[in-house]
């Protein structure tokens, strides 16, 4: 189990790498260049949106890290990992949130630009967060259903 966990890990980490990445070096530059281009102060809540969306993906990250973990030490059916599974499910909603509230000032600069594609990627963006939501909640609920199975098991025996 742990070779799986180990290259599960390491892509987690690799997540994080592109996203940390766009935020120490491509957020700034893209702000930069668009402050420059289009004064106005609108610029400034999707800044706050993009970076305040780092947050939760980060807690998310770490999250699902320490998931592989318990099901490396064999602690998989705990109330550890279904809490892990919780805090994951609300970070993606989170983020479904944030890119919603993103959706008038991407509009903004696709109309702008002439550039719908815009639009679609933060479309794809909430999407994507909102079946991760999902699929963090059934886990979550199939594992709550097992740790009570296991529970009834243990006391029958």
């Amino acid at each position: 189990m742990k070779r799986e966990t180990l290259f599960l890990k390491i892509a987690v980490f690799l997540m994080g790498v592109p996203i940390l990445a766009l935020c120490v070096l491509g957020i700034p530059s893209i702000v930069k260049e668009t402050a420059e281009r289009y004064p106005g102060y609108w610029l400034y809540p999707l800044l706050i949106i993009l970076y305040g969306s780092a947050i939760p993906f980060f807690a998310a990250l770490i999250q699902a890290f320490k998931l592989l973990s318990y099901i490396d030490k064999n602690n998989a059916f705990s109330e550890l990992s279904v809490r892990a599974l919780k805090i994951i499910k609300y970070c993606a909603f989170i983020i479904s949130i944030l890119f919603t509230a993103s959706l008038p000032f991407l509009y903004f600069i696709a109309d702008e630009d002439d550039a719908p594609g815009l639009i679609v990627i933060g479309l794809v963006i909430i999407f994507a967060s909102i079946v991760v939501a999902v699929f963090a909640a059934v886990l979550q609920k199939l594992l709550n259903n097992a740790i009570d199975i296991k529970s009834e098991n243990d006391l029958t025996v």
